[in-house]
């Protein structure tokens, strides 16, 4: 089911007891590597590559889930879906699961002052319509009051008409209260904070010009006015190379506008007293696998960058190709700020509520910068819920409620391969039946690095599918 999103950026910002401290987390949402400093040929991004060639730049990073709410309470609590029992964006883990601690609630705790800016927590009753306060923030969570317009049909028409489009570039003065979300909550913030567009894609028209169309390549949506349009057929309807161009041109133009902002931000920081940490909460699909969202296990929906600019520690770019997950980051800082003691690894069938699902990438970042031997993961993990084997439209095969999830895929990222088994999946205790199998795939990374042709069914590979199944059921305690 082809579905279309937009990038967006949010700012949570945290100002601590001891000035060599201070942590600046930026996080976007949809935000694959389509990045300079990350090799993408269709990025506009100085601001984003400067920050770069002064960080620690990981190049095999991974979000547990490939949506916003399920992403976001994973990489803030440091637990994977699987332990928060939220795969949708309608449950609260502290009500359903456990009364877990939450990154910013834990350096709150610890004498930081934590604020958010726009989208850190996903809204609604993922975060308990509060942005999990009191808990996570010293203050209330700010959102720009033009979010209010987001949906509204304020993108320009051919015929000078306004339609809800996707494709939306605007000019700002024309805009409700001549501003967008992103600007505004940058104006209103100063130099520390700023909230980008979620759908449609709307941006300032000038941002066109960093990606003319003859300059968009081609990899070898349907609830916006200007798609529904277009009559695409559900579900593998085929998507016109003009409109891809359009929509890579739009994603990219996303970027580099943002990329404008985190430059203006980056100038009122001190990078030698302060820790910066941008990443995505999930990756995004252009055309790859004809698909336009996230909503699956693939490298493109699952892949973000990450980037961590450590004062004194990293002075020049440095690659680290090591597996790493989105729940790594929670334990990470803990280590880089020496806030307290190391936390502690989550014990199994355990409740605690404060521990990690991830490892600290404190070692593999001295080991990479002193040239010994790197010990990273082996593997990362990733899971997409469905509600049956097949597209449909209701209920929705990409976004369905607990209630409605009838199987599990699970993924496990290695080296040479990527495999995803789909399962059977009881939502009553969250156990998948592994002796119920829909559908595998074996993906041989090396030959095959776009995913394109799902081995599984070969004889001559066999042994590698076992292996790997034996590796995905043994889970992330064992990598």
């Amino acid at each position: 089911m082809i579905k279309l999103i937009v990038l967006i950026f949010s700012l949570l910002y945290y100002v601590p007891c001891k000035a060599n401290k201070n942590v600046v987390f930026i996080i976007g949402d949809d935000l694959k590597p389509a990045l300079g400093s990350y090799g993408d040929l269709n990025a506009y991004t100085p601001n984003i590559d400067r920050l770069s060639s002064q960080s620690f730049v990981f190049t095999k990073a991974y979000a547990q889930h490939a949506l916003c709410a399920p992403s976001r309470n994973s990489l803030l609590t440091s637990r994977r879906p699987d332990s928060l029992h939220l795969y949708d964006f309608y449950s609260y883990w502290r009500t359903i699961v456990g009364n877990f601690t939450t990154l910013p609630q834990y350096f709150k705790e610890h004498g930081y002052h934590t604020h958010s800016i726009g989208k850190i927590f996903h809204p609604g009753l993922s975060s308990n319509f509060s942005d999990d306060q009191p808990y996570s923030w010293s203050q209330n969570p700010f959102h720009p009051k033009t979010e209010a317009y987001k949906n509204a049909k304020v993108c320009q028409n051919s015929d000078g008409s306004l339609g809800k489009n996707l494709i939306c570039p605007v000019v700002t003065e024309f805009q409700p209260d001549k501003t967008l979300p992103d600007l505004e909550s940058f104006f209103f913030h100063k130099h520390h904070s700023f909230h980008k567009p979620h759908i449609p894609f709307k941006f300032p028209t000038e941002y066109l010009d960093y990606h003319p169309l003859d300059k968009i390549t081609l990899p070898n949506i349907r609830v916006r006015d200007d798609i529904k349009k277009l009559n695409i057929s559900f579900p593998y309807g085929p998507v016109t190379d003009d409109l891809l161009r359009q929509i890579k041109q739009s994603y990219y133009s996303s970027v580099t506008y943002i990329d404008d902002l985190i430059g203006q931000i980056l100038e009122h920081i001190n990078l030698n007293q302060t820790i910066v940490v941008l990443t995505g909460d999930h990756g995004w699909s252009i055309g790859e696998h004809g698909e336009f969202s996230k909503y699956s296990n693939f490298q493109e929906a699952t892949g973000v960058p990450l980037i961590i600019h450590v004062p004194n520690l990293s002075k020049r770019k440095v690659t680290i190709e090591s597996f790493v997950e989105l729940v790594d980051i929670f334990p990470t800082l803990v280590d880089l700020t020496q806030v307290s003691a190391p936390l502690v690894k989550c014990p199994k069938n355990i409740k605690i509520n404060t521990c990690t699902e991830g490892r600290s990438l404190l070692p593999i970042m001295l080991q990479t910068i002193s040239s010994q031997r790197v010990t990273g993961k082996l593997a990362a993990f990733t899971q997409y819920p469905r509600p049956g084997p097949y597209p449909t439209m209701k209920p929705n095969s990409d976004k369905p409620h607990l209630s409605q999830i009838k199987i599990m895929g699970y993924t496990i990222i290695m080296k040479h391969f990527r495999y995803t088994e789909w399962v059977k999946f009881n939502t009553s205790n969250f156990i998948p039946d592994w002796n119920q199998t829909y559908g595998e795939e074996l993906y041989a990374l090396n030959i095959d690095p776009d995913e394109n042709e799902n081995i599984a069914d070969r004889k001559e590979v066999a042994n590698i599918l076992k292996y790997m199944k034996k590796k995905l059921m043994s889970g992330w305690r064992y990598i």
